[in-house]
């Protein structure tokens, strides 16, 4: 059933952030709502789908993405891997993680879409990207981390409902 909702769900998400999160830039950063609901996804206790949800996450933002195709979804896949790793070195905290993985993987993405950029002979000046991309992207990440936590973290209930024994 998770992997049934992943398709709808994360569509939505890459048609948002390719029409409205685009249109509502920082400087010149986006937010990305896709790396916001995978790593909300892979910071819940109960989800086993993660790396199916990153996978196919990252193959709708590469279809839709100027970058070169396997860019979006190797850094999807890069996120999820350290939020599967925070997850479970601070398992107290996963609002904590899920701000810090926010910042660490929006950095990551674009790192991997600087280099993807440098590769195919359009280089930016990696200043310049990190102070006018970069840096106002994970800060729109960060604002929007939390109420798209809660939301993921209420269909996780739903879809995971806890057990309770008798």
């Amino acid at each position: 059933m998770a992997i049934l909702l992943a398709f709808p769900l994360l569509g939505i998400l890459v048609m948002l952030q390719t029409v409205v999160a685009s249109r509502l830039p920082l400087l010149y950063g986006t937010a990305d709502l896709v790396l916001l609901a995978l790593t909300a996804w892979g910071l819940q206790e109960r989800v086993e789908t993660a790396w199916i949800w990153a996978f196919i996450g990252g193959v709708m933002v590469s279809f839709v993405s100027g970058l070169p195709f396997f860019t979006p979804l190797i850094g999807y896949l890069l996120v999820t891997a350290l939020t599967r790793y925070l997850r479970r070195r601070v398992w107290q905290t996963p609002i904590l993680v899920m701000f810090l993985a926010t910042f660490v993987g929006t950095l990551i993405l674009h790192g991997l879409s600087l280099a993807a950029l440098e590769l195919a002979g359009d280089p930016y000046p990696l200043g310049e990207s990190l102070r006018l991309i970069t840096l106002p992207s994970a800060l729109l990440n960060l604002l929007l981390a939390l109420p798209v936590y809660a939301f993921i973290n209420d269909i996780a209930r739903w879809l995971y409902p806890v057990e309770v024994e008798i």
